[in-house]
C-alpha cells in the first residue's frame, strides 16, 4: 500500500473513531520549508500533560520513516515535526503525521500562534478541587464519630452517608484520572493516572463491600482525600503552564489581522495578512503596525522600533528604508513593498525564537517526568506482588486485596507532587508582598541556580523616560520657542522638552509636523524648525556618532540656534543593586540595542565591565544561548518587545512592570516597583525556596522509604495508608510555610550590607510600610 493510500485510509479510520484530522492540503499549506526537501509543521496536542504523554507522541512520530525529528512543547501543548518531502521516491502524505499522533489516543489539529488558551480546563479543575474538598471535609467529620466508638447502627448509617457523598466526587472530580488512564490503557500503554484510578476505585468499592457486610472500617475518606490532594497539584501545574503559554499568544497579537493592499491600477483591497505576498504594495496609515517586512516606496514617518532595538526614541523613516513587521508608524503614512510573507517576517521569527527557547527550557520539567514514567509500573508491580504473596501466604484473599489497596494508596505521589508547587505558591506570595510577581512555576528553582546576570539598558537599568540634561545652559528665549513647537508634537523627545520647560511657551499660529523629521512654524522672524539635525539645519548636517546623548535641534531659517540633549533616567537604587549582585559573586553584563557610546557611558557609571551594544533580538537570544552552551545559568533582565526572545531563551528572566506587554508575558518574574533592588531580593528569596524544595523532596522520598515496606508487610490498612499519605502531604505543606517566617529585617540583610545602607539613606515605600 502506498504512503498516500495508507494516509487516506488512516484518516478515514480516525474520523470514524471521532477524531477530526486536518486535510493533506491544510497540512502542506501550514508547513514551511526548513531545508532541502525538509518541511516543518506545528500541530496542537491539547491533552498532553506529563512526560509519559511526551514520550508516547514523540515515539509514534519518530517511528515514521518520513519524520526527521519531532519535539513536544509541554508549555504550548504543541508538537513541531520536521518531515521529508519524499521517502524512497514516494511523496509523503503529511496526514500520516496527524494519524500517528491520533493513533496514540491524543486529538490533534493545526497549531496557530494566535490561538488563545482556553480557560475551560482551568475552571473544570478548580470546580473539581472544590467538589473533592467538600467531600473530603464532610466525610472526615463523619469519620470522627465512627473513630470515637459509635454503635453499629450509627456506624453503618454514617458509612452509607459517606458513600453517597464520595460517589459524585469520585465520578466528577475523578474523571480527569479515569479519562487519562482509559486513554493510556486503550492504546496499550500506562501513565501515572492508571494506579491512581485503580487505587481510588478499589478503595471506594472495598468500602461499599465493608458497609454492606457491616464492617467496622470503610475507606471513603481515603478516596476523597486522595482526589483532593492530587487535584490540587494538577491545578497548580496547569495554572503555571497556562501562564507560560500567554507570552507567545500576546506577541502574535501584535501582528495586524489584515492590511490594505494597493493594486497596480491604484485599487485598494483589504486582505488577511496571511494572503500578502512578496512584491505586494501595502498602505500603512499613521497609528498602524507594519504587517510584513518590506521596503518603503512612498511616505515618511517616525517609526516606533522598540520591538527591534528596545529603544523608546522613534526612528525617522523615509523612502528606501527597510521596515520590519510589528513596528508601529507613529506620525505619518507609508506605502511599502512586501519583501517577505507573514510566515517569514521579523515578528514571526521572534515568535519562533520564543517557542524554540520555551521547548528547550522544558528539560527542567522532563527530569521529574522521566522519573514519573517508572512510578506507574513500579506501583503496579508492588501492588500485584503484595496481593499474590499475601493470598498465597495465608489464603485470605480479602486481606490480600486490602494490602494491595493500601500499597496503591500509600504510594500515591501526593507529597512528591506537592513538593515543588506548594513552595512555589508560598514563595510567590512572599515575593508578591515585596512587589514581585512570579509568572512561571519553575522560575524560582532556576533563579536560585544562576551565576550570570545580563541587563537590557533602556527601560531596565534606566526608566525609559528621556530627561533634558542641559537646561541651565539654554537661553530662556530659545527654550520658550522650542517648547512652543514641542507642544504640537507627539514625539517622546518633544514631549520631554515640553515637560521640562514648565512655563508659558511662545505661541505659534500654525505648526506643521513633518513625519520622521520634526515640527516647523513660520513667524515674523522666519522659519523655525525643531527636530533632528538634518531636518533643522539641512541634509548635509549629521549627528555626531560619538555623541552620548539623544539630541533635538532648533533652527531659524536653517541656522542652528539651540541644541537640546536628553538622557535616560537611571532606575532608583540601580548602583546599590549592581554592587550587591557583584558582591554575591555573580558575573554581570549589558545586552543592549542602543548605540555603543551610550551603553559604554552607562556601564562605566554603574560599574559593569562587560557590555554589548547595537544588538538585534536574535543576537540577544544567541548571547543567552551561548551562555547556556558554555554551562552558565543566565538571568536576563529586560523590558522591550525586542527582549522577548532573549527573556525566553535565558535560564530565567525578569522584567519591570513598565515593560511592553509581550516582555512581561515572556518573563518569569515581573517587579512592580521602580527600584532595581527587586533583582537581588528575588534571587535570595528563590535560593531559600530552592532549599525548601530540596527538603520537601527528602521528606517525600523518606516517607515512601518508610511507608511502603510497612504497607507491604500488611501493617497498614487502607485507612491508615490514607492518613499516612495525607500526613506526608501536610508535612510538605508545613515545611513550605516556613518561608513566611522571614522577617523584613532578614529580607533586607539578604541583599547585602551596601543595599541596606542605600535603602536607609533613601527609604522606599516598602520600608515606609
Amino acid at each position: 500500500m502506498s504512503c498516500c493510500a495508507a494516509g487516506t485510509e488512516g484518516a478515514l479510520e480516525i474520523e470514524r473513531a471521532g477524531h477530526a484530522l486536518p486535510s493533506a492540503d491544510e497540512m502542506k499549506m501550514s508547513s514551511r520549508e526548513v531545508g532541502p526537501g525538509l518541511y516543518q509543521v506545528d500541530l496542537s496536542v491539547p491533552a498532553v500533560h506529563c512526560g509519559t504523554c511526551i514520550v508516547a507522541v514523540e515515539s509514534a512520530l519518530k517511528a515514521l520513516p518520513e519524520v526527521e525529528r519531532a519535539r513536544v512543547n509541554l508549555s504550548t501543548k504543541r508538537v513541531s515535526i520536521v518531515w521529508r518531502q519524499t521517502v524512497d521516491g514516494v511523496e509523503t502524505d503529511p496526514v500520516q503525521l496527524a494519524w500517528a499522533i491520533a493513533s496514540t489516543g491524543y486529538d490533534t489539529h493545526l497549531f496557530t500562534a494566535a490561538e488563545e488558551a482556553s480557560d475551560a480546563l482551568r475552571n473544570q479543575l478548580i470546580r473539581a478541587v472544590a467538589v473533592s474538598g467538600f467531600a473530603a471535609t464532610n466525610i472526615m467529620l463523619l469519620s470522627v464519630s465512627v473513630w470515637s466508638g459509635a454503635d453499629a447502627s450509627t456506624r453503618d448509617l454514617f458509612h452509607w452517608i459517606s458513600g453517597l457523598i464520595a460517589a459524585p466526587a469520585l465520578i466528577y472530580a475523578g474523571r480527569f484520572f479515569y479519562q487519562s488512564a482509559w486513554s493510556a490503557i486503550k492504546h496499550g500503554r500506562t501513565n501515572m493516572d492508571v494506579p491512581i484510578a485503580i487505587g481510588i476505585t478499589l478503595s471506594y468499592f472495598a468500602s461499599i463491600w465493608e458497609t454492606i457486610h457491616h464492617g467496622e472500617h470503610a475507606y471513603f475518606d481515603a478516596t476523597a482525600s486522595l482526589l483532593f490532594f492530587l487535584l490540587i497539584g494538577r491545578t497548580l501545574d496547569h495554572l503555571m503552564r497556562d501562564r507560560a503559554r500567554s507570552a507567545i499568544s500576546g506577541l502574535a497579537r501584535l501582528s495586524p489581522r489584515g492590511a490594505m493592499v494597493v493594486g497596480p491600477d491604484g485599487s485598494r483591497d483589504y486582505r488577511p495578512v496571511e494572503d500578502i505576498r512578496v512584491g505586494d504594495h501595502v498602505a500603512i496609515a499613521a497609528g498602524d503596525r507594519i504587517p510584513v517586512d518590506g521596503l518603503v516606496i512612498a511616505g515618511e514617518t517616525d517609526l516606533d522600533m522598540s520591538i527591534v532595538n528596545g529603544e523608546s526614541a522613534p526612528v525617522a523613516i523615509r523612502s528606501g528604508a527597510a521596515v520590519q513587521a510589528g513596528t508601529l508608524s507613529l506620525t505619518g503614512s507609508l506605502t511599502i513593498e512586501a519583501t517577505a510573507t507573514a510566515q517569514n517576517s521579523f515578528l514571526s521569527e521572534i515568535i519562533h525564537l520564543m517557542e524554540a527557547a520555551e521547548g528547550g527550557r522544558a528539560r527542567y520539567r522532563r527530569i521529574a517526568d522521566r522519573a514519573a514514567r517508572y512510578y506507574s509500573p513500579a506501583v503496579h508491580f508492588l501492588a500485584i506482588s503484595a496481593f499474590v504473596t499475601w493470598g498465597l501466604y495465608d489464603g485470605d484473599w480479602k486481606h490480600a486485596m486490602m494490602v494491595a489497596i493500601a500499597v496503591l494508596i500509600i504510594t500515591c505521589p501526593c507529597a512528591l507532587g506537592l513538593a515543588v508547587p506548594v513552595v512555589q505558591v508560598v514563595a510567590a506570595g512572599r515575593l508578591f508582598k515585596a512587589g514581585i510577581m512570579v509568572k512561571d512555576g519553575s522560575a524560582m528553582e532556576r533563579l536560585a541556580e544562576i551565576d550570570m546576570v545580563a541587563f537590557d539598558k533602556t527601560g531596565t537599568l534606566t526608566l525609559g523616560r528621556p530627561r533634558l540634561v542641559d537646561r541651565n545652559r539654554i537661553e530662556p528665549g530659545v527654550f520658550a520657542v522650542a517648547a512652543g513647537l514641542a507642544a504640537h508634537s507627539r514625539h517622546p523627545l518633544s514631549q520631554a522638552l515640553w515637560s521640562a520647560y514648565g512655563g508659558q511657551p511662545l505661541g505659534f499660529a500654525s505648526v506643521r509636523e513633518v513625519p520622521g523629521s520634526g515640527v516647523e512654524a513660520h513667524s515674523s522672524s522666519g522659519l523655525y524648525r525643531l527636530g533632528n539635525r538634518r531636518f533643522a539645519c539641512g541634509d548635509a548636517a549629521e549627528q555626531d556618532a560619538a555623541n552620548l546623548y539623544s539630541e533635538v535641534v532648533l533652527s531659524l531659517n536653517g541656522a542652528e540656534i539651540g541644541t537640546f540633549h536628553f538622557e535616560d533616567m537611571l532606575r532608583p537604587r540601580a548602583e546599590a543593586a549592581i554592587h550587591s549582585l557583584k558582591a554575591s559573586g555573580l558575573t554581570l553584563g549589558i545586552l543592549s540595542g542602543d548605540r555603543a557610546p551610550v551603553v559604554a557611558r552607562l556601564a562605566n557609571q554603574i560599574g559593569i565591565e562587560r557590555w554589548r551594544a547595537e544588538l538585534s533580538p536574535r543576537e540577544k537570544a544567541e548571547a543567552c544561548a551561548f551562555a547556556a552552551d558554555n554551562a552558565h545559568r543566565l538571568l536576563m533582565v529586560g523590558d522591550g518587545i525586542n527582549d522577548a526572545p532573549a527573556l525566553a531563551a535565558a535560564h530565567v528572566s525578569m522584567a519591570p512592570a513598565t515593560a511592553a506587554d509581550v516582555g512581561r508575558q515572556a518573563a518569569d518574574f515581573v517587579f512592580m516597583r521602580d527600584g532595581l533592588d527587586a533583582v537581588p531580593f528575588a534571587i535570595e528569596a528563590s535560593r531559600r525556596a530552592g532549599r525548601l524544595i530540596r527538603e520537601n523532596f527528602v521528606l517525600a522520598i523518606g516517607y515512601n522509604v518508610i511507608a511502603v515496606p510497612i504497607a507491604l508487610l500488611g501493617y497498614a490498612t487502607p485507612l491508615i495508608a490514607s492518613i499516612a499519605m495525607s500526613t506526608s502531604s501536610l508535612i510538605v505543606v508545613a515545611n513550605a510555610l516556613r518561608l513566611n517566617r522571614l522577617t523584613m529585617k532578614a529580607e533586607l540583610a539578604a541583599v547585602g550590607d551596601t543595599l541596606v545602607k542605600a535603602r536607609i539613606s533613601a527609604p522606599d515605600e516598602r520600608l515606609a510600610a
